[in-house]
């Protein structure tokens, strides 16, 4: 290894230290006041498969009780309506408002096109918007690198890593609290001196330094939990001027067993989560997109350890203060035998990708071509979804 590369490579393990990130091209910080007009995309995706049908409650469909004589109890009477049709989980209270606010579009039975159950493979055809081995990137990756023709986007992943729907891009920074205690301040100005006849290394560094500060601003909170990490998310967004993109991603959705306490508490995380990071956007929510989705679905008919297994359909939700909402999206199949997919799953009847499409197309303003590449074969659907 070369001197530089070791010195780089030292400067970079020092600033995630501290913070927890890991420097590449990143944006400056500037004050909210002084940020120019962003338009925000947060992708969220839930791994492990998200049941839809204890999460989007369907009132009306006479088979539910029937094919989860336990499970339906506990979410039946839920008071979240949303329309007549369908309520939300009792727990998802902040989400429901945003659905009374006119800031959350539910979207019911929807597939990414992903043939079979495994969560691995279904979790990188997500992530890639098609099959990885082909694509080698991820769409959110290549959505970026599109965008950069429109504007100057970077994006940050609240992650270790970059992970598969950031890849292809080279305006991509991570960030991740750490454990250990924070690099001294005078470390930073030696590698500042030692760096400054070399451009690359010295931005770096100072890259590096400002994501660290942005963190910092937000209470230089540690905690890894799905909350404090999507509170740090909105922070970044509304910190930076140039930062309009970003991921996170939450685990523990496979509830093979005991589904409604554990579906309790990862939903409760979620709903806390998402309206922390609202709260921390302050007014850069009114021009925020979140997408929040999952790799599939899960069985209509709940198993003998009160939980579900692997299905197909599941469902979506899109929200911000820069989108249409207060409706439920999607067209609902039945739970009808006839009507399930291979006679034990939901039956998609949209496409998630095509619902990414039409976010991109309407909130980015990218072309048909642009989405064609990002998304291949996935077409914009016809609905005006945002603002």
């Amino acid at each position: 290894m070369q001197r530089r590369e070791f010195i780089k490579g030292i400067s970079a393990s020092l600033v995630m230290l501290s913070s927890g990130l890991a420097p590449s091209s990143v944006a400056n910080a500037t004050s909210a006041s002084s940020a120019k007009t962003k338009k925000n995309i947060v992708w969220v995706i839930l791994r492990g498969a998200l049941d839809p049908l204890h999460t989007i409650v369907p009132l009306k469909e006479p088979n539910f009780s029937q094919l989860r004589p336990t499970l339906a109890d506990n979410v039946a009477n839920s008071k979240l309506v949303l329309n007549p049709q369908f309520s939300l989980n009792p727990v998802l209270t902040n989400m429901h408002q945003w659905y009374l606010d006119k800031q959350l579009l539910p979207i019911v039975a929807v597939s990414s096109g992903y043939p079979e159950r495994s969560h691995f493979a279904g979790q990188d055809f997500l992530e890639s918007g098609g099959e990885l081995k082909e694509l080698e990137s991820g769409w959110l990756g290549r959505a970026i690198s599109a965008s950069l023709d429109h504007n100057n986007n970077s994006a940050i992943a609240i992650s270790n890593a970059i992970p598969i729907s950031l890849r292809g891009s080279d305006s991509v920074n991570t960030w991740y609290p750490t454990k250990g205690e924070p690099a001294d301040e005078d470390i930073y100005q030696q590698l500042a001196v030692l760096y400054q006849q070399d451009k690359k290394l010295s931005q770096n560094l100072m890259d590096g330094i400002s994501l660290k500060e942005m963190a910092m601003r937000g209470g230089g909170n540690k905690s890894r939990k799905f909350v404090a990490l999507a509170e740090a998310c909105g922070n970044f967004l509304n910190q930076s001027d140039e930062i309009d993109c970003a991921m996170l991603e939450m685990g523990g959705w496979d509830t093979h067993s005991n589904q409604h306490g554990r579906l309790n508490r990862q939903l409760s995380q979620l709903d806390k989560g998402l309206e922390a990071l609202k709260s921390a956007l302050v007014n850069q929510w009114q021009n925020t997109v979140i997408i929040v989705a999952t790799e599939f679905g899960r069985t209509v008919k709940e198993n003998g350890t009160y939980g579900t297994d692997h299905g197909t359909g599941s469902a979506m939700f899109i929200a911000g203060g820069a989108v249409k909402g207060g409706k439920v999206l999607g067209q609902w199949p039945g739970l009808k035998p006839e009507q399930l997919f291979q006679n034990r799953d939901l039956q998609p009847t949209s496409n998630s990708f095509s619902w990414i499409s039409t976010v991109m197309q309407q909130h980015w303003q990218l072309t048909t071509e642009e989405i064609n590449h990002i998304l291949p074969n996935n077409t914009p659907y016809d609905v005006p979804i945002i603002s």
